[in-house]
């Protein structure tokens, strides 16, 4: 293969460590899922420590095979790099790629292998320079996971740009969320072509952080000015004019024609309530004796004035929302009240229910607890949060 490879050499070996999770000092962001992951050494980009170490083992499926793709390797360079080096051994044939540090670097950026585990090990001596490393992966059944990988996915203007090509799809990995790296845009002006693209997605809502997934967008004319947003726990910066910008599209599944883009259901569309409900209200009487109810009807985003809020020291606090029928919810926006009060809410839960009697708390692509939502920091801005997978349900609370 393209890569450096051989046989498994003592001390390659994580004894310790379980399949699917990292053991080690050296260890720096990290999400490792059966389908896809990222991992980085500590600090990264940051010099990493010194006398130190990581060992992550990677297991997909049975019967898949792993696509590892090197976003950045840079360890202090020495002499078949013996104080610091990245090493990855097939336990499963004893076969070795690496070592690898400055002077001995991956030679093709995405490494295709023939086997479902993988043992990834990091370890520095004294140095004084290197970012270390970020790698991500994903498997055989993601074939377009090379494009997004978190070295190279913050250059999608290398994508072709004829009109035939202007949309196109990329697999991006679990974690990317938590990368190094900066965003410009939001979801509905679109992303500086400059922004790290998978993070940017995340940002989008058209992928979950713990799951990564295939993400279908097209490059089109930039904007002169880029607005701040925050959503799902990302917050974007504000930037200026740029030459194309990043437009992500939902739901729909690369290839298709383009002239049907504008065929498919965006999601985007916000759903009437039909009745609002809490589990109770604050009747404020203010200094000059006059009364303001803080109703669950002022819920509703649009109303101008103040909002709902619960009976001061209320204990866990509920609004419940009514659509009338059974539908797709595919997300929420919230907002504070900056009327006489400065009054928001930093984080909640969700939970729906078909009958309004029987609810299921949300708990996201994870599945294994119940997901807290990142809420507002300031009473002024809107916060958007995506329902990964979206709920179906008439009651949302």
């Amino acid at each position: 293969g393209p890569h450096q490879g051989g046989k498994l050499r003592q001390g390659t070996a994580c004894l310790s460590t379980s399949p699917g999770v990292s053991a080690g000092n050296g260890c720096g962001h990290t999400l490792l899922t059966p389908y896809s992951g990222t991992l980085s050494s500590k600090n990264y980009p940051g010099t990493y420590p010194n006398h130190t170490m990581c060992c992550w083992q990677l297991q997909a499926p049975p019967g898949t095979s792993l696509l590892l793709a090197f976003g950045d390797v840079d360890l202090e360079p020495s002499e078949h790099c013996a104080h610091s080096s990245l090493l990855l051994a097939d336990p499963q044939t004893g076969t070795a790629y690496g070592p690898y540090c400055r002077n001995s670097i991956p030679s093709t950026p995405l490494l295709v292998t023939n086997s479902s585990t993988m043992t990834v090990l990091f370890n520095s001596t004294s140095h004084r320079s290197g970012r270390g490393l970020l790698m991500s992966y994903a498997t055989s059944q993601h074939p377009g996971m090379g494009a997004a990988s978190p070295g190279t996915q913050r250059h999608p203007r290398d994508v072709p740009d004829s009109p035939l090509t202007m949309c196109f799809s990329v697999y991006c990995p679990a974690g990317c969320k938590d990368i190094h790296g900066d965003i410009w845009g939001n979801p509905s002006q679109g992303y500086r072509d400059t922004s790290v693209l998978c993070k940017a997605a995340v940002h989008a809502g058209v992928i979950a952080d713990e799951l990564g997934g295939q993400v279908t967008l097209s490059r089109e004319k930039g904007i002169t000015l880029y607005e701040s947003a925050f959503a799902n726990g990302l917050r974007s910066k504000r930037g200026s004019l740029s030459e194309k910008r990043l437009v992500f599209h939902k739901g729909i599944f690369f290839p298709f024609p383009p002239k049907l883009r504008h065929d498919f259901s965006s999601c985007d569309d916000v759903l009437e309530v039909v009745t609002f409900n809490a589990s109770s209200w604050w009747h404020e009487v203010d200094v000059l004796s006059q009364d303001r109810a803080w109703v669950a009807e002022r819920a509703a985003l649009s109303t101008t004035g103040h909002s709902w809020a619960a009976e001061p020291g209320a204990k866990a606090a509920w609004l419940e929302l009514d659509l009338g029928t059974r539908r797709n919810v595919t997300g929420i926006i919230t907002k504070g009240s900056s009327e006489e009060h400065d009054y928001y809410v930093t984080s909640y839960h969700v939970s729906s229910s078909r009958d309004g009697k029987n609810w299921r708390p949300y708990r996201g692509s994870s599945g294994q607890e119940d997901k807290v939502f990142e809420g507002n920091a300031d009473s002024q801005g809107e916060v958007s949060n995506a329902f990964i997978p979206p709920i179906i349900a008439r009651y949302i609370r």
